[in-house]
């Protein structure tokens, strides 16, 4: 027969449990709170980095995100950094030489695509 105090403590050993669980799913949303949060940060500056490559080319959507990604994969340098520094242009800050140099390339590649 089970005690009063075994009953004790395997209720308390399911409330810590429940507790613990409770503890790691507050912990999960919050990371994946924080997560959202810097991913819609992120992607506010890359769609002004894409309007702002449509404005230069002038290009679609489409297109201005396929250079972008281009450009992040040519220079090797993430793609929210190379929208960051696009947009950073508007700050009067210096576009890096590395990022310039292949956004001036797609800009020309582009162009001579829709001349061909």
């Amino acid at each position: 027969m089970t005690t009063h105090r075994e009953v004790e403590r395997l209720v308390t050993a399911v409330d810590l449990a429940r507790d613990a669980a409770l503890l790691v799913e507050v912990v999960e949303l919050r990371a994946r709170n924080e997560q959202l949060g810097r991913a819609l940060v992120t992607r506010a500056v890359i769609d002004q980095a894409r309007g702002m490559v449509m404005a230069l080319a002038p290009c679609s959507s489409e297109r201005a995100w396929d250079l972008l990604v281009g450009v992040s994969q040519h220079c090797n340098i993430k793609l929210r950094d190379v929208a960051a520094a696009l947009v950073a242009t508007t700050d009067d800050e210096t576009l890096p030489v590395e990022i310039r140099r292949e956004l001036s390339r797609a800009l020309r590649r582009l162009h001579a695509a829709d001349q061909g």
